[in-house]
């Protein structure tokens, strides 16, 4: 069975029938033990996260109705699916393998692209992990407290992914398509250098030397009024090559079978507070 947080809280069959898991309290209880990765998460801890300050009279018998729906439900998907849901002294734990949930099977691909010596396999294997991404990670719970550290940490991932990618295609030339494409993804993480960077050397490599200096002057001015500090040494290096126009800046001749690895689009993402009644 296939589990997806990279967005709203999914379950698929092995041949990728959806699951149905009814209930937000029931989808919220698998949303904890997927963040917890196999580790047990204790009965007061889920208590605490599925209903907060406004428990029900008898709360652990409340937690024992929602695991025994999310066990019928895994059951439905796949025979011998409630044996998933696992409880002991510690509490419940999911016991899955890291990469039958998408967020697993994203790191994975992510620590593939970085063992690639050449772009086009780097490309290849980061827009197999970005093509993950079907909104918000845990969407469905985007603004409880016991999603929030799980989701910065993914939403980070998923910003390094895109930068990896823009650095590798324009290591294949890409330099004409990337300055569009990153412009929208700088305004929008505005304090992110290496992507900032890599906009820089698109609008360079596209024969935009005055807008990438400007661009720079422009983010040097913002970060000291709205931070007190300078861009970074890499980023003012970046600046000073492309001010004596680097030779080392010169755009790569593209490979004879272009790979077509366009950024992700962004995406927009809508969020529900679970009911706590």
């Amino acid at each position: 069975m296939r589990f997806g947080v990279l967005g709203e809280i999914a379950v698929w069959t092995p041949d990728g029938e959806p699951v149905a898991v009814p209930g937000l309290k029931v989808r919220a209880l698998l949303a904890d033990l997927l963040i917890h990765e196999g580790h047990p998460v204790s009965s007061d801890r889920l208590i605490e996260d599925l209903w907060g300050d406004r428990a029900p009279g008898n709360p652990l018998g409340a937690l024992q109705a929602k695991v025994s729906q999310l066990r019928r439900a895994l059951e439905s998907g796949e025979a011998g699916g409630r044996a998933l849901v696992e409880s002991g002294d510690a509490g419940y734990r999911l016991r899955i393998s890291p990469e039958s949930v998408d967020a697993g099977r994203f790191a994975a691909l992510l620590a593939r692209s970085r063992a690639q010596r050449e772009p086009v396999g780097r490309a290849a294997e980061l827009t197999e992990a970005l093509s993950l991404w079907r909104g918000s990670p845990y969407a469905d719970f985007g603004d409880e407290r016991f999603v929030r550290q799980a989701v910065e940490r993914l939403d980070d991932q998923r910003l390094a992914a895109l930068e990896e990618l823009a650095e590798a295609r324009l290591d294949l030339g890409e330099h004409h398509l990337l300055a569009g494409e990153l412009a929208d993804l700088v305004t929008r993480h505005p304090w992110r250098e290496r992507l900032r960077a890599a906009h820089l050397r698109a609008l360079y490599g596209s024969g935009r030397q005055r807008e990438a200096l400007s661009a720079y002057e422009q983010f040097r001015r913002q970060m000291r009024d709205e931070l007190g500090i300078d861009p970074g040494q890499e980023l003012a290096e970046l600046h000073r090559a492309i001010l004596r126009q680097d030779r080392a800046l010169q755009r790569p001749a593209p490979p004879s079978s272009p790979v077509r690895t366009n950024l992700p689009a962004p995406l927009t993402w809508s969020v529900r507070r679970i009911d706590r009644a």
